[in-house]
C-alpha cells in the first residue's frame, strides 16, 4: 500500500449535512437474553452475539454463544441484518463497535449490545464503523456519566450528532479505511487458521501419549507484582505491564499500562521474554497468551516457563490444563488459581520424536503468526492515524493512493 499524504483541507466543500444519528438510521435498540439465561445456551443454532464478541473494527468469534429457533423466534425484533453495526453500550467494553462477519448470520444480540442500522440511501454502513469508532472518546465520555455503571442509552445514541459527506465522499473515506481493515482481518484469519492446525497436531500428539506427569515437573511458575498504589513515578516507563485484561490470544503486544525498570525492582517482579507463557489467575481466570514483546506483570497472572521443554509446548500443555484449573479455581473474594493447583495437576507428556515432529511443523507457523501479528500492530497504528484526519477533512481523500 502506496499513502501520500500531502494534501490538506477543511470539510469545507465536501457537501456536509449536519444531522444526527437517529434521523439516518432505520434501527437503533438492544437485544435481551432469553429465557433461562446462559442454560438456553446450545452448541449450535442461531448465533447469540455479547459484549465479548465485539472488538474495535473486528468481531470475534471466541466464546460465540448460540440459541435454539424456538428462542430466536422470540428475539426476532432484535435480528441482525447483513452490514449491521453492533455497538457495546454498557460495562467495561463499552463504545467498541464493529461489523458481523456474514458467516454468523442468522443472529440475535443481548441487552448489552445495540444494533445500529443505517438508512442505505444516506449512509453507508462502513462509513458508519469508522464514524463511531472516531467519536469513541466522546461516546465514552457519555457512558462515563451514569450514577452505578458505564452505559449508553438510545436516546444518547440517537442524538450524536454527525457532518454527513455525499455518498461518494462516503466511499472514498470508508475505502481508504477499507483497504486497511481488510488485509489485518485476512492475517487474522490466517492466524487463526495456523493456530487451529498447530493445536489440531498437538492434540493427535497428546492424545496417544502414555507418559502421565505432573505439570510443575515439566514448567516452572513465576508470579509478579505491583509498585504501591501511590508511587506514580515507577509507571510510563518503556517495559509492557501484563494484567489479564491485557492477555490477547495468542500473542500479546500492548499493555494498558507500562512500567519503569526501576518499578521492576521496586515490586520484586521481572522482565520476561518473548514467547513468554502467561495464564490469568485471579479475578478472569484461564485466559492463555505469549508475549509478543518483552513484558512485566501483576500478580494476577503466572508466567509459565519451561524446564527444558520448549515455549511452544508450554503454551499448548497449559491449553490443556486450564480447563480443569478453572474448575479449581476459588477464592472469598473472587477466583484464583495458585501454585498449588498446578502442582497437582497431570499433564501427559510427549515423547521425544513426536516433540520434534510437532516443534518441526509449529515453529515455523507460530513465526508466521508472530510476523502476521506485527504487522497488524503496525496497520492498526496506520489506520488510527488516518481516521481522524480522514473523517475531519483534514486529509483530501483524494490524495491517498491505495
Amino acid at each position: 500500500m502506496k499513502y501520500e499524504l500531502h494534501a490538506i483541507k477543511s470539510v469545507v466543500g465536501r457537501g456536509e449535512i449536519m444531522t444526527r444519528l437517529g434521523d439516518i438510521c432505520e434501527k437503533i435498540g438492544s437485544g435481551a437474553t432469553p429465557h433461562g439465561g446462559k442454560e438456553a445456551y446450545c452448541l449450535e443454532g442461531i448465533s447469540f452475539v455479547r459484549s465479548q464478541n465485539i472488538g474495535d473494527f473486528s468481531f470475534s468469534a471466541n466464546g460465540l454463544a448460540h440459541i435454539n429457533n424456538e428462542q430466536a423466534k422470540k428475539l426476532s425484533n432484535v435480528e441482525l441484518k447483513p452490514n449491521d453495526i453492533l455497538l457495546n453500550i454498557t460495562g467495561d467494553s463499552v463504545a467498541r463497535t464493529c461489523i458481523i462477519d456474514s458467516e454468523y448470520l442468522p443472529a440475535r444480540v443481548n441487552q448489552h449490545v445495540a444494533i445500529i442500522r443505517g438508512k442505505k440511501d444516506i449512509v453507508l454502513s462502513s462509513y458508519l464503523l469508522y464514524f463511531l469508532q472516531w467519536k469513541k472518546k466522546y461516546l465514552l465520555q457519555l457512558a462515563s456519566a451514569g450514577a452505578t455503571r458505564n452505559a449508553l442509552t438510545k436516546s444518547m445514541i440517537e442524538q450524536l450528532e454527525i457532518e454527513l459527506p455525499t455518498i461518494e465522499q462516503q466511499r472514498k473515506i470508508a475505502g481508504a479505511l477499507d483497504k486497511i481493515q481488510e488485509k489485518i482481518k485476512l492475517n487474522q484469519k490466517i492466524n487463526d487458521n495456523l493456530e487451529q492446525q498447530a493445536a489440531a497436531l498437538f492434540s493427535s500428539l497428546y492424545n496417544r501419549s502414555n507418559t502421565e506427569v505432573r505439570y510443575t515437573d515439566l514448567i516452572q511458575i513465576l508470579g509478579g507484582g505491583t509498585p504501591k498504589t501511590g508511587e506514580t513515578a515507577y509507571w510510563n516507563g518503556n517495559i509492557a505491564f501484563f494484567t489479564p485484561k491485557d492477555v490477547g490470544t495468542p500473542y500479546t503486544f500492548i499493555t494498558e499500562k507500562t512500567i519503569t525498570e526501576e518499578g521492576l525492582s521496586h515490586c520484586n517482579s521481572r522482565l520476561y521474554p518473548v514467547n513468554t507463557v502467561f495464564v490469568t489467575a485471579r479475578g478472569t481466570v484461564g485466559k492463555v497468551g505469549l508475549s509478543g514483546v518483552p513484558m512485566a506483570m501483576n500478580q494476577s497472572c503466572y508466567a509459565l516457563v519451561g524446564k527444558e521443554t520448549h515455549q511452544l509446548l508450554v503454551y499448548f500443555y497449559t491449553l490443556k490444563a486450564v480447563d480443569r484449573l478453572k474448575h479449581k479455581a476459588s477464592g472469598a473474594v473472587f477466583d484464583a488459581i495458585t501454585t498449588r493447583d498446578f502442582d497437582s495437576e497431570q499433564i501427559m507428556k510427549l515423547s521425544d520424536d513426536d516433540a520434534k515432529a510437532f516443534l518441526c511443523v509449529a515453529e515455523p507457523m507460530f513465526q508466521e503468526i508472530l510476523n502476521n501479528s506485527i504487522e497488524n500492530l503496525r496497520l492498526s497504528t496506520l489506520r488510527d492515524f488516518l481516521l481522524p484526519k480522514l473523517m475531519s477533512g483534514e486529509i483530501d481523500v483524494s490524495s491517498v493512493q491505495l
